[in-house]
């Protein structure tokens, strides 16, 4: 016999959801996530996946909350399985509370929970087998007492076929778990509905809001659903994708528009970003504006293509030989990627330079409650040539910028070259002139610090007095804040980590008895990072296994450092 646990006005619940590759996980997770959200639950999902088409285990776990929340826990509250595995290979997460709702038709095995034929209801019904994410959809709102119009609004406004033969499934699975009798109940909370994004979608967003109207890529994971969300708003969005042959293909093209006047950019990952490499380089020298979402994923090579990292931040740094201005930002969750992204498309026209938009499997992929506010994204205007004298497209000027003139315009002759160049663009190998066009370019670093002195580049979160610092990047940012300020811990986050601000970093860890660096790579590369500005760290907290950390999991961790 269950001994049946009651969630009445419960601050926020967790759900895994499991299956193998071709039952539609991913949506399953979705349309919970979605049930949730409609009752005013600020959500957070985690995908889970390996490099299949079909068979393995999926899984997505849905963290709701009343609070705002940036990541997942591994102990979850609910699991619905869709088959086996699911339960097998999720031991860990199940606590003496959590409650299985299992496909009896496909879970043979003696298991603790509640099995409905799921797919004898599909099959009865003459549907395909993904309709089984319905039919769970409909057993959860049942088990925890929902009302079935909101199940019913859901997969209205979620499919686009088959809507009244999924609803009916799910009143079947919906009226199968009220019979159950069980003790649950979740309540509405007293907030609106959010959009629900994922981390490439709010890139996407924030790179059109900041004037892109070109994006050109070679799909490659985790990038890929940026070319997709992109290419399937074209019209409401008003800009152009397309999908070229290769990297490099994609590296010149998007250089190529930008010479002409457009704001373009591109999303890849770590292998279709080496093959951009020498581009990049051609960027710095020409002095071309462009921007390169950089999603990273475990390598070296192929690594694990569908698992998370921070493993290229240095790769990211210093990519394309040479030296010159490269710009790398990193946000922390989906919010942050779309003001990031508007951001590295103003920086980028701002100092013609490389801008690398620096994201993970796990904040491209994840899915957020989003909140970000549109009107303070602005448009930043380039510095345009006045259209007096002779038009020098590489004019030596006191901040490293040169002003900007587009082909086409008859007054002027618009060079672009790899080939180091004198103020008009011709090439030269004269000793003089090399020194002052590298000095040139690299004024631009100081003219950059200069602009961030004034704005945000450093975020802080948690008890701001607190002597035990935590600090992070990227998306790693939404385990350490929730953990930093449940135990009373400040939380240090730079959103730029080139130029590295560390002048602001080293105001926030003054006075500090310890500082703990935590990131999802092997190496602790960005601690390394700040030794090189004279920035030390206490400990370090890393993973390495392709997972981001969940934020129970983080807790222990810290819980055990600050207590030695």
């Amino acid at each position: 016999m269950l001994v049946l646990v009651i969630l009445v006005f419960m601050k926020e619940i967790s759900i895994l959801v499991g299956g193998k590759a071709g039952d539609g996980i991913r949506q399953a997770g979705i349309l919970v996530a979605k049930l949730l959200n409609e009752l005013g639950y600020w959500i957070f999902l985690y995908d889970d996946y390996p490099s299949l088409i079909s068979g393995g285990h999926n899984f997505s776990i849905i963290r709701a909350s009343q609070e705002k929340i940036l990541a997942h826990n591994d102990k979850v509250d609910f699991i619905i399985a869709f088959n086996e595995d699911t339960i097998k290979n999720h031991q860990t997460r199940i606590t003496k509370n959590t409650v299985i709702f299992y496909d009896s038709e496909v879970v043979k095995s003696k298991t603790k929970g509640y099995g409905i034929p799921v797919t004898k209801i599909v099959k009865d019904n003459a549907l395909p087998m993904i309709v089984r994410n319905t039919v769970n959809l409909g057993i959860f709102a049942g088990a925890l007492n929902i009302d079935f119009k909101i199940v019913e609004k859901v997969i209205r406004e979620s499919l686009g076929k088959k809507v009244e033969e999924n609803i009916k499934v799910a009143k079947i699975g919906y009226d199968q778990a009220k019979k159950l009798k069980l003790k649950f109940k979740i309540s509405k909370v007293n907030n609106k509905p959010k959009k629900l994004l994922t981390g490439n979608d709010t890139t996407a967003l924030g790179a059109v809001k900041g004037g892109m109207k070109l994006f050109i890529a070679y799909p490659m994971t985790p990038a890929s659903n940026i070319l997709h969300y992109l290419a399937a708003h074209e019209k409401e969005l008003n800009i152009k994708t397309s999908q070229v042959e290769n990297e490099i293909a994609v590296a010149l093209m998007i250089e190529g528009a930008a010479y002409a006047g457009v704001r373009t950019m591109t999303g890849t990952s770590g292998g279709g970003f080496a093959l951009m490499v020498e581009a990049v380089s051609l960027a710095g020298q020409a002095e071309i504006p462009v921007v390169f979402a950089l999603s990273q994923r475990p390598g070296p090579a192929t690594g694990v293509p569908t698992y998370t990292t921070q493993g290229d931040l240095f790769f990211a740094m210093y990519s394309g030989h040479g030296e010159f201005l490269r710009i790398l930002l990193a946000p922390g969750d989906a919010d942050e990627a779309f003001y990031l992204a508007a951001e590295s498309m103003n920086l980028a026209w701002e100092y013609q330079t490389p801008v690398i938009l620096l994201l993970d499997k796990h904040l491209s992929e994840s899915t957020y409650s989003v909140n970000y506010d549109e009107k303070k994204v602005k448009i930043e205007k380039e510095k345009l040539w006045s259209g007096k004298g002779d038009y020098k497209r590489y004019a030596i000027t006191k901040d490293g910028i040169s002003p900007l003139a587009y082909p086409g315009n008859k007054n002027a002759l618009v060079k672009a070259t790899s080939y180091e160049h004198d103020e008009f663009g011709i090439s030269t190998e004269d000793s003089k002139q090399i020194t002052q066009m590298i000095d040139k370019r690299l004024r631009k670093k100081n003219t950059l610090i200069a602009e961030m002195r004034k704005k945000e580049t450093v975020k802080v979160y948690g008890k701001k007095t607190s002597k035990i610092v935590l600090i992070t990047w990227g998306s790693t940012k939404g385990a350490v804040v929730e953990v930093g300020e449940k135990l009373g811990l400040k939380v240090v986050q730079p959103l730029y980590l080139e130029p590295l601000p560390d002048w602001q970093i080293k105001k926030e860890l003054a006075g500090a008895k310890m500082v703990v660096d935590i990131e999802v790579n092997a190496t602790a590369q960005f601690a390394t990072l700040l030794k090189q500005h004279g920035i030390n760290v206490d400990k370090k907290v890393l993973k390495y296994d392709g997972r981001p950390f969940a934020a129970d999991e983080l807790e222990a961790k810290i819980k055990k450092i600050i207590k030695k």
